[in-house]
């Protein structure tokens, strides 16, 4: 006897702001997307590049855009790549570290991995889904048996189980630019979350990063009290001892607030 199953949930990985630079944050998200969404949102961002004229070749990412379009066009494009997102339902998980809380910018970002499969295993098991996680390629020695460990084992040092298993995890893969649209989308809104974070302070960006805010606002997972839960945007480390780099993540959950996306996280020492 044959078991069926719901469709799988894909969740699509990428990073930025990688350059340690002081008072910078390293961010790393995934987008959640529902299969059952999956070919409507690919047939949007196909038609997306056709009316905007992005040759077929050419890789849609934050930046840079393509020559024919200005400054403001590219704009519209990628508003309407975060509008498609949207409208098909998809969820953004954001774990984000100051650069120099963080140990290194590789293993910044193999724990920010963890934190984000921990949140995909979360939302699976929450909605009785299965998933497969699909991380953007980069450059790392240590990347494939981490994502082996996680398949195998799962994650370590959890204080609920060690080893806590990802049992909705079907499988750690690898994706990238130009392979499907969907790492596109990815790029789009981490690369809009990032532009966000860095006008914190920036009166000349202001204007701009509110508009992206509020429309990336319906990616993020809310809870009961209508604020956005841990897994869908959380400050990392739980805790941060040093009073200069705490004050830093509190103005930014200040600044995040104020722009529509209201987290439920306290920051802690």
């Amino acid at each position: 006897m044959l078991i069926t199953l719901p469709a799988v949930k894909l969740l699509y990985c990428d990073e930025t702001n990688l350059d340690p630079k002081p008072n910078g944050f390293f961010l790393y998200g995934g987008l959640v997307i529902d299969a059952d969404e999956s070919v409507t949102l690919h047939k949007n961002i196909e038609h997306i590049r056709q009316v905007n004229n992005i040759p077929s070749d050419f890789l849609l990412k934050f930046n840079p855009g393509p020559k024919h379009l200005d400054h403001q066009g590219f704009i519209k494009v990628k508003q309407q790549v975060i509008a498609a997102a949207v409208a098909a339902g998809c969820k953004l998980l954001v774990s984000i570290i100051l650069h120099q809380v963080a140990t290194n910018p590789d293993d910044a970002r193999r724990n920010e991995i963890n934190r984000i499969l921990l949140g995909f295993d979360g939302h699976l098991t929450q909605y009785d889904k299965y998933g497969l996680a699909l991380i953007d390629r980069f450059e790392d020695s240590k990347i494939d048996n981490h994502l082996r460990e996680k398949f195998s084992i799962g994650l370590r040092g959890m204080p609920i189980s060690d080893p806590y298993r990802l049992s909705r995890i079907l499988g750690f893969h690898y994706s990238a630019i130009g392979q499907s649209h969907f790492s596109s989308v990815i790029d789009v809104v981490i690369g809009s979350l990032r532009f966000c974070v860095n006008a914190m302070g920036v009166a000349a960006n202001q204007a701009t990063a509110t508009a992206m805010l509020q429309q990336m606002s319906p990616l993020f997972e809310r809870g009961a009290s209508g604020k956005v839960i841990d897994r869908s945007f959380f400050f990392s480390p739980k805790t941060v001892k040093f009073t200069p780099y705490r004050k830093r993540y509190k103005e930014l959950k200040t600044y995040l607030a104020e722009n529509g996306i209201d987290t439920e996280q306290q920051v802690s020492s």
